[in-house]
């Protein structure tokens, strides 16, 4: 069965419109250096999940469109590239810190679901993002959750 995720970029640096933009309609999921995220990148996310693309680092962040995963873990590129700002020296190819899924664009929310928004909704009260201290740039969403935010993103 399909899980769900939320994805969060920049939008200077990624945004939705890029991922619609890109070839195929298609990016790998790079750069992660966090442990607990390149975790569940490696080990939990799979082909045909669904994920929540959350534009951070604006005012106010906003979960603003879907994307779905269309290939599993794979060994990050970057952290072999020392010309990448994710490079790492410490990484081999036999046995690398780092993985990357590839992401389908789907759509665009009708509207932005802000982050005051989600808060203030009682049924995302216990949501991985809301939570104290919780900085994950790759974090789940449950079904209820992520029935939820489409609600409030086609404005129903």
């Amino acid at each position: 069965m399909a899980r769900h995720w939320l994805m969060k970029s920049e939008p200077d640096v990624f945004s939705i419109d890029d991922l619609a933009k890109a070839r195929n309609q298609t990016t790998g999921w790079d750069g992660v250096r966090n442990y607990q995220a390149r975790n569940l990148l490696r080990d939990e996310i799979a082909v045909g999940d669904g994920v929540l693309f959350y534009h951070s680092s604006v005012d106010p962040p906003a979960v603003v469109g879907l994307a779905r995963v269309v290939k599993a873990a794979y060994p990050d590129p970057t952290q072999f590239d020392s010309k990448s700002d994710y490079y790492d020296k410490d990484s081999k190819r036999d046995e690398p810190r780092w993985f990357s899924v590839d992401i389908a664009f789907d759509r665009k929310l009708p509207r932005p679901v802000t982050l005051p928004e989600l808060r203030a909704e009682p049924a995302l009260a216990d949501m991985v993002l809301l939570r104290r201290g919780s900085r994950l740039s790759v974090q789940p969403v449950t079904p209820a959750e992520w029935k939820k935010i489409l609600a409030l993103g086609e404005g129903r």
